[in-house]
């Protein structure tokens, strides 16, 4: 059996424009578990979080990131999609035309697909059957208590913050990550959207998939319970620990963390 981490991140320093970001992140993440990165504003999280999935932007300079045990790095962002990460967006995007259902078969068709043939093209695979997507994505939405007319809407176009978020967990329910990056989603939302789509992520949370909540403040966490709670500041973690962690960082902010790191 293998003592390798699902996700390994190893000294990750990242720029942005020749600017350095992250500078020397550590971190691991298992299926089967629930670890919270927190920090204050400005301190790289969100930076991590598109790191994590190939965007362009950014610019990784020396350090490693191994998905299954091989890095990642050289794989663009659909192939660590269909390999097995997701990563739910802080601010979604709207693509007016195009209905959810339209975009969630062509996404769930994608993630399914072989990677690739021994000659180095694509096999061709049909997709998945349209009544089996419909009798899925119905059963998920049920879970996510959304409407089914949710599905013929344009994506994202018109949604509210908390449509926004059930959207992307939804997506995350009918794609199946190993390995799931959720980029500040709770931002934007009120306290019902908050707990519906904490409920939706419980759900969805066991052996199979790990789950990485980023977020500035503790409010998420009184429903998604973490098992290890990480401190960012200045592009690394600081600091780690467990759910009483969160409890500490509400109740005195982040000051004496950046105090403790002076300190050392």
């Amino acid at each position: 059996m293998s003592n390798v981490p699902d996700l390994l991140v190893k000294d990750l320093h990242v720029a942005v424009e020749g600017k350095e970001i992250l500078k020397g992140l550590s971190l691991e993440v298992n299926k089967g578990e629930v670890h919270a990165l927190m920090g204050p504003n400005g301190s790289g999280k969100s930076t991590f979080a598109n790191t994590l999935m190939g965007h362009p932007k950014y610019e990784v300079t020396s350090g490693d990131i191994l998905f299954k045990g091989e890095s990642i790095l050289e794989m663009e962002t659909d192939e660590r999609s269909r390999a097995g990460l997701f990563m739910a967006f802080q601010y979604p995007v709207a693509i007016p035309g195009l209905t959810f259902a339209s975009f969630l078969r062509a996404a769930l068709n994608a993630r399914l697909a072989p990677t690739g043939g021994e000659d180095g093209k694509m096999p061709t695979r049909k997709g998945i059957p349209p009544k089996e997507f419909r009798d899925m994505m119905r059963a998920q939405m049920k879970l996510l208590k959304m409407d089914d007319s949710f599905a013929m809407r344009y994506l994202n176009d018109g949604f509210s913050g908390g449509e926004k978020k059930r959207a992307e967990i939804l997506q995350m329910a009918m794609l199946k990550p190993e390995i799931a990056i959720m980029d500040e989603t709770d931002s934007g939302l009120d306290i019902d959207a908050l707990r519906i789509v904490s409920e939706g992520v419980n759900t969805l949370a066991g052996p199979d998939l790990g789950v990485l909540v980023i977020t500035h403040y503790n409010r998420i966490l009184d429903y998604i319970k973490p098992h290890k709670v990480h401190v960012m500041i200045d592009g690394r973690i600081v600091t780690q620990g467990g759910p009483e962690l969160a409890l500490t960082l509400e109740e005195r902010g982040y000051d004496w963390v950046r105090e403790e790191v002076a300190a050392r």
